[in-house]
């Protein structure tokens, strides 16, 4: 299936591992032309030269911390600067840490919130003018199954993960007649290094090895396996796609059946 990104543009943040990096490995794949960043140069760097390697594509590996709306606005300039525009942004950042309300300082609510939500508020109000510009535009928000079904122990993310699936409406309605369609992925437990964080949290906090929490999350998903991150990957690479034309406002999991709602 021709899925129509051949010399598109795409922005993929916090994209040197994990989901990030899965995600611009599909888009490189599909003939996307790619600017991706993270706070790590020497990490960037690396995941530029495998995905080249992998997939030929054109990448623009950059440096950015996208808590920070002087290198959002950076990060944007010299991306458009260097490809000419934006046509496919695909947010992300690493999620906020494993805790309880209870273990939760005051300071840490704000700092998971300008990472989780504010981020992608300041990169979608540095790249949609231009979009309007030439009315086509993708945006893709990855954030977690815990915005339909919280998780324990991630009191954080599941209060502040949830505003995405907010924004991802709210922006779907209100660029929609300019060809500009949003939408939410909602990873599961997936092969990753948040996901090692999290175990590792989890083993310390119930003093049980970390094998032990995988097996349990494998026993409560209907796949009975972990995700792989290039599964996730293959749907950004859809939903940015001139195939997903009609697709604007939805949050689509990606969890091998572990959210028990209809919903």
């Amino acid at each position: 299936m021709d899925l129509g990104l051949k010399g598109k543009r795409a922005l993929v943040v916090a994209s040197s591992h994990g989901l990030g990096k899965a995600a611009a490995m599909e888009l490189g794949r599909e003939g996307a032309r790619l600017a991706m960043c993270s706070r790590d140069p020497a990490a960037i760097e690396r995941a530029a030269d495998e995905i080249r390697g992998q997939t030929k594509a054109e990448i623009l590996p950059l440096v950015a911390d996208v808590t920070v709306s002087g290198d959002i606005e950076r990060l944007v300039n010299e991306t458009m600067m260097h490809f000419g525009g934006i046509d496919i942004l695909v947010t992300n950042a690493g999620g906020p840490p494993a805790t309880t309300f209870a273990g939760t300082p005051p300071e840490a609510w704000q700092k998971a919130f300008d990472l989780t939500l504010m981020s992608a508020v300041n990169l979608c109000r540095a790249v949609v003018p231009q979009m309007k510009q030439r009315r086509w535009g993708r945006i893709i928000f990855i954030t977690s199954i815990t915005v339909k079904q919280p998780a324990a122990n991630l009191i954080l993310s599941n209060v502040i993960r949830i505003s995405l699936s907010g924004l991802c409406k709210s922006l779907s309605n209100e660029f929609a007649a300019e060809n500009i369609l949003v939408n939410s992925v909602l990873p599961g437990y997936t092969l990753t290094e948040r996901l090692a964080e999290l175990s590792e949290a989890q083993s310390h906090q119930r003093g049980v090895s970390k094998d032990e929490i995988i097996a349990e999350w494998e026993k409560r998903i209907p796949m009975c396996r972990l995700g792989k991150p290039e599964e996730l990957g293959a749907l950004i690479a859809f939903l940015a796609s001139e195939r997903a034309s009609y697709i604007t406002g939805t949050c689509i999991q990606v969890d091998g059946g572990y959210i028990e709602g209809v919903y």
